[in-house]
């Protein structure tokens, strides 16, 4: 049964689309959005670099650390630079699923993430709390090879997961069906730099039903990358992860965001 698209309460990943400029969003996303920014003018540009990081991350796995498959968890709408454009272009053989929990990204994925003849991608709709299903869906095994390494990506998710949904029970799930050799990319927002202001981002998400934990640095870090070996320069600011250009980066109260990449030994 195909899912059925509700326009009636805003989803995480059709907000995301609006930061980014996107069009493919309804008027609650955007509405809700709006009262976020009310309170994190700067969620935009957290956003952008948020995305930019995927990109960089990506382009580091392919090149320097020789991954060629992915397995991309909360992946989306469609934009620029998507992780299968970014990985094929370095290698025009990776291949990439895709997962996400709303159907409006079904719609979108099966139309636009199509990959280079030499790779391979797939769009699964499932939930990031599902991790034996996703795990157990015949188009991640048709697409991914469990014998060689996979890079896990979590990139701006795990802040929609509270500690009530376990969601390093989730992460381990994930984490010990892929060998040695594998890698875990992921994102998280943090109030480090300006309290307030993200709570006040969070209550607009939580009075529209998005439910979500905004952790510190340290808890993101504990949470996703225990056990596993830290890419230098570890956890740090999406915008301080290897940043390319001699541009001045952004203020971190504007991002306030972390992520990091790291080894499964």
């Amino acid at each position: 049964m195909k899912p059925k698209i509700d326009t009636t309460k805003p989803h995480s990943a059709r907000m995301y689309d609006y930061y980014l400029g996107g069009k493919d969003n309804f008027e609650v996303d955007r509405k809700t959005a709006q009262q976020a920014m009310a309170s994190w003018p700067a969620v935009r540009t957290a956003v952008r670099e948020n995305r930019a990081f995927l990109g960089r991350a990506v382009r580091y796995l392919v090149a320097e650390a020789g991954i060629r498959q992915f397995l991309d968890i909360g992946t989306g709408l469609p934009s620029a630079n998507n992780v299968h454009e970014v990985a094929q272009n370095e290698a025009p053989s990776c291949r990439v699923v895709y997962v996400d929990n709303d159907p409006i990204v079904l719609a979108h994925a099966r139309a636009l993430l199509t990959s280079k003849p030499e790779g391979k991608t797939a769009y699964i709709h499932a939930d990031f709390r599902e991790p034996q299903k996703i795990l157990d869906d015949q188009a991640t095994r048709e697409t991914l090879d469990f014998t060689k390494p996979i890079a896990l990506m979590l990139v701006a998710i795990l802040h929609f997961v509270p500690d009530e949904a376990d969601p390093r029970r989730t992460i381990q799930t994930l984490l010990d069906a892929l060998p040695s050799g594998s890698y875990l990319v992921a994102s998280h927002v943090t109030n480090k730099h300006d309290p307030d202001m993200l709570a006040g981002a969070g209550r607009a998400y939580q009075e529209r039903g998005l439910i979500g934990q905004i952790r510190t640095s340290d808890e993101f870090a504990n949470l996703a990358f225990r056990g596993l070996e830290m890419v230098d320069p570890g956890v740090v600011l999406v915008s301080d992860w290897r940043p390319q250009g001699a541009g001045p980066l952004p203020l971190a109260s504007e991002v306030n965001t972390y992520g990091g990449v790291a080894r499964k030994p």
